[in-house]
């Protein structure tokens, strides 16, 4: 996001912009701006709506059709009743159900999403949003990340009742109303632990660099799964200053 958007704003304001990105994983794609020092001694300016449309159909998505079809549902009970003799199998489904059996309120959902952590050492304060209460007053009361810092995002959840396969955190990013990025993220399989929380954390990223990349960014939040079901969505704001606090 970064990267393109300082790019675009680079062709109308001289000198140009020199890029840098440093990959800490290959485990997922990391979105460039999350990877892009910027080395600039222009003065701070808004990118111009122009600026923004260019950036938007520079990053149009082209979705590409897959041919993968998930595995068909089966419920806790149809999976606890297969090949009962196969002591490798039941070591398996121990590890991924454990050993005791599930107890879990019945009004509850089957996954719950907690809470959303800014892991980042730098930080003067802990960065943590409480997915359970009010979700809309966060776009009001943006996070604020200093430029150049390194971070994760970490999502903390509950099963309760069924596994769930292939639970997703999918992330947009939004300047002045444009879509800027888009991250898709692989979260895994997990089975019922109704007492305890899995948590999640994304890959290292850095935060940007440079007058153009600060500012703040509205951001969509999504936790889904192979199927499809909604489990939350969240808006939230983060604002990249030159320093935690200006």
């Amino acid at each position: 996001m970064w990267c393109s958007l300082l790019a675009v704003v680079a062709r109308d304001f001289p000198p140009p912009l020199h890029f840098t990105r440093s990959h800490h994983h290959s485990q997922e794609t990391v979105p460039a701006y999350q990877q892009c020092n910027v080395v600039s001694t222009m003065a701070e300016q808004e990118p111009t709506p122009e600026q923004l449309a260019a950036l938007a159909a520079a990053n149009e998505e082209t979705d590409s059709a897959v041919n993968y079809k998930p595995p068909a549902q089966k419920s806790l009970q149809e999976i606890q009743e297969l090949d009962k003799d196969d002591e490798s199998l039941r070591k398996y489904k121990e590890a991924l159900l454990g050993s005791t059996a599930v107890v879990a309120d019945p009004t509850a959902p089957n996954v719950q999403v907690t809470r959303m952590t800014l892991v980042c050492e730098a930080a003067p304060q802990p960065l943590v949003l409480d997915l359970q209460g009010d979700l809309e007053g966060f776009r009001k009361n943006p996070f604020v990340l200093k430029e150049g810092v390194e971070y994760r995002i970490k999502i903390n959840f509950k099963v309760n009742k069924e596994i769930v396969s292939g639970l997703k955190y999918i992330q947009q990013s939004f300047r002045k109303g444009v879509k800027v990025d888009k991250s898709d993220y692989m979260v895994g399989s997990y089975g019922p632990r109704p007492n305890e929380e899995y948590e999640f954390l994304t890959t290292l990223e850095e935060s940007p660099r440079g007058m153009l990349a600060r500012g703040t960014y509205n951001i969509k939040s999504k936790f889904t799964d192979d199927d499809k079901h909604d489990h939350l969505s969240w808006e939230w704001s983060l604002t990249i200053k030159k320093e935690w606090k200006d």
